[in-house]
This record gives C-alpha cells, structure tokens and sequence, in this order.
C-alpha cells in the first residue's frame, strides 16, 4: 500500500512540468529578442499616445504652457551668442554666425534632452512598471519621442532664424529629414542605455549634467569645428571629429546653411556614413542591451 503511494507520488508530474504543459512561465522573465522586438512594436500606439501626453502635461503648471518649447531653446541661443558671438568675438570665421550657433544649440538639445530624461527613464516610472506588464523599452522610447515632438517646434523657429539671417531656401534643406531621423534612432538607443545604466546607479542623474555639458563643448555647438584642429593633437582631433553629436550638427548645418559648405568638418558623404553607423551601431547595440536587463527593472 505504502509502495502504491510512493509511486503514485513519483508519477505526478513536478510543478516545473505543469507550468510548461498549460503555458505558464516566471513573472517578469526576459522574453526572446525576436518576441521583445515584437511586444514593443504591438505597444507603439500606447507609446505615441504617452509621449502626446507627456508633451501636454509637461509645462502645464506654467503660464506661458508649451511656448517654452520655443523659449528654451532660444534662450540658450542668445545666452551663448552674447557669450562667445560677442564677448569671445567666435563670429570672426563664421559667416553666419547666429544661424551657425542656433542650429547647433537645438539639434545638440534634442540628444542632450533625450539623454537626461532618459537616464531615469525607469527610476521615475516604477508604480507603472510594478502595475503594469509592458515592455520596458517602451519607456525610454516614450522619452525620445517627447524630445522629438518638442524638436520639430524648435525647427520651425530655426528656419525662421536661418532665413532671416540671410540664407537662401534650397533643395539642400529637405536632407534635413533624414539627418533628424538618424539622430533620433541613435537617441532611442542611446538613452536605453541611459536608462539601463540610472537603473542601476541611481546617482547617475547627478552626474550627468557635468558630462553633457563636456559633451557639449565637446560637439562644436559654440565655435568653429576648424578650432579642432588648430588647437589640438591631430589624434585628439579626429577623435572628436568622430563625436555622434558633432555628426549631426555638421549634417544639420550643410542642409540649411548655404554659408557653411566650406567649414564643415568632413566631407559630405564621410559625415552620412558615420551618422548611418552610429545610428545603426547605438540602435541596435542600445535596444539589446536594455532588454537583456529586461527582468531587472522595477525590482527592489
């Protein structure tokens, strides 16, 4: 009898086996690449109506409400052109040079804004992480999406400025498009990086306006790219020729600046293909990285 039940106990299946037979699995397992890559496709309505509603409610509670969306960056514009237009006199090798500052200052802002948002992209989100089953990616690309409804009203202010300071309106400026669409596949990776990274390192936001203000020093923002290479060792250089930031700014300015066709840092076709490569390499580098972190998210 006691041989019977030991042996009935034997053939019952483990509850391992049980969850396997009727399609149960751990709560929050990481799924397959193929299968994340498809959830964050199926969410991108729940992406694009979160990121509408991020823009909406972000100035809210202020009097002027979305105008700053032009404001701010305009306001950096004209901070940095008294600064290095006027008291550094950097306008003496640029022709244009409000319409040269002001197309780095925004394009610059829109991965600067990406990347600081980004960096708690999960840390700000964990009550709808811990209620809510979706893919994670979901957040960081709801965060480049806010910055890049914001960027389009930026652009309309920055055509504004460059024809009004004299450039004529070409061809050229429909290479605008993709250069922006580059940018933003490279900042949704990167800031799921971003994310990732103040995931784990909480005091990561601390730090991060102290390396986006290198980085943007660093992007020819503010002053001629030529000044690379006057000042600094030729390695030194052509390192930061290679910046992903300085890239897009470069390719930015040859579609609307009739003026800076001989300044830009590389030719034309070398700065496309870096840009296409840096997208493609942050991309998809970004996006496997974040989701191999997948299960980590929004745990204690």
């Amino acid at each position: 009898m006691a041989d019977t039940a030991v042996a009935d106990l034997d053939s019952r299946p483990s509850p391992a086996e049980l969850a396997q037979r009727h399609g149960l699995r751990v709560a929050g397992a990481r799924p397959p690449l193929r299968e994340y890559t498809r959830q964050v496709w199926a969410y991108r309505h729940f992406i694009t109506a979160y990121s509408r509603a991020k823009v909406a409610s972000s100035f809210s509670n202020t009097q002027l409400g979305q105008l700053w969306q032009l404001l701010t960056p305009l306001t950096n514009a004209a901070v940095y052109y008294l600064i290095f237009g006027v008291i550094l006199s950097q306008d003496r090798n640029v022709d244009n040079f409000i319409a040269y500052l002001c197309t780095g200052v925004f394009v610059f802002m829109f991965t600067q804004s990406t990347v600081a948002n980004g960096t708690s992209a999960i840390t700000n989100n964990l009550g709808l992480i811990r209620a809510l089953h979706f893919p994670r990616a979901a957040l960081p690309v709801t965060v480049t999406l806010v910055q890049f409804q914001q960027l389009l009203m930026s652009m309309v202010v920055l055509a504004v400025i460059v024809l009004a300071t004299g450039e004529p309106l070409t061809l050229r400026w429909l290479l605008i498009v993709p250069t922006l669409l580059l940018q933003t596949i490279f900042n949704i990776g990167l800031t799921m990086v971003m994310a990732r990274f103040g995931a784990k390192v909480t005091d990561l936001k601390q730090v991060m306006p102290f390396v986006l203000r290198t980085w943007l020093y660093a992007s020819g923002v503010l002053y001629p790219v030529v000044l690379f290479r006057d000042h600094l060792p030729q390695w030194a250089a052509t390192l930061l020729e290679a910046n992903p930031a300085l890239i897009y700014i470069e390719l930015a300015r040859y579609s609307l600046l009739e003026s800076n066709q001989d300044n830009l840092v590389s030719p034309p076709a070398q700065l496309w293909g870096m840009a296409l490569a840096w997208a493609v390499a942050m991309g998809i580098g970004g996006f496997v990285y974040f989701w191999r972190g997948e299960k980590e998210y929004g745990r204690g």
